[in-house]
């Protein structure tokens, strides 16, 4: 009877969070795969990380994967029509910095910084998919302002790419300025300024001074 392979010991979905959590901290480029492997499965061997994963840019690949279907998901309501386009500015900035800001993982988002440290155009293969999901959550703060002026609630003369730029920069700041320590009660007093630009871009209202 031939005999029954060794089982894995570790959890490989355990392992693809913790891979993420490195790479979150880290970046693609710093990150090691002997980082790696001593964070995997109390130092999981050469040849089972190979086994197990393929290599560094397919583990980092999954971990991404595991990121966007999980605290990316943060941005879900730009999307969301039946959320009022204003509300729904407001919902994502909070809870994307809330989540920023929580403790049990890296502070900031790995969407913003997984990159940071990588040459430019080294890796864009890659971290391709966190490119798409900045430019995805861009996109969909100019949605609700767009929405915002097709249902009259803001000025037809609404610069949209310049204001949804404006809350989605603030975002990739937050992701910096949380590793620095900047604490939630002071971002969501910023959001509350930051909204304000909405308001005054009202149909009727005065800008603020």
């Amino acid at each position: 009877m031939a005999q029954m392979g060794r089982p894995r010991a570790f959890d490989r979905q355990q392992a693809i969070e913790q891979a993420m959590h490195l790479f979150w901290e880290q970046g693609y480029e710093t990150t090691s795969l002997s980082q790696l492997k001593a964070q995997i499965g109390g130092g999981i061997s050469a040849p089972s990380f190979y086994a197990a994963f393929g290599s560094k840019e397919a583990l980092f690949k999954e971990a991404v994967q595991c990121y966007l279907e999980s605290y990316a998901r943060v941005t879900d309501g730009l999307w969301d029509d039946e959320i009022a386009p204003r509300d729904a500015v407001e919902l994502t900035l909070r809870r994307s910095t809330k989540m920023q800001c929580e403790s049990g993982h890296p502070k900031g988002c790995m969407v913003a910084l997984g990159t940071m440290s990588a040459p430019k155009n080294e890796h864009a293969h890659v971290t391709k998919p966190l490119a798409v999901s900045r430019a995805r959550t861009h996109a969909g703060f100019v949605r609700c302002v767009e929405r915002g002026i097709a249902m009259g609630e803001l000025s037809e003369g609404t610069d949209a790419q310049a204001m949804g730029t404006a809350f989605s920069s603030f975002l990739l700041g937050v992701s910096i300025s949380a590793r620095d320590g900047v604490k939630i009660s002071v971002f969501n007093a910023s959001i509350t300024e930051l909204m304000k630009l909405w308001d005054a871009a009202c149909n009727g209202s005065q800008a603020l001074m």
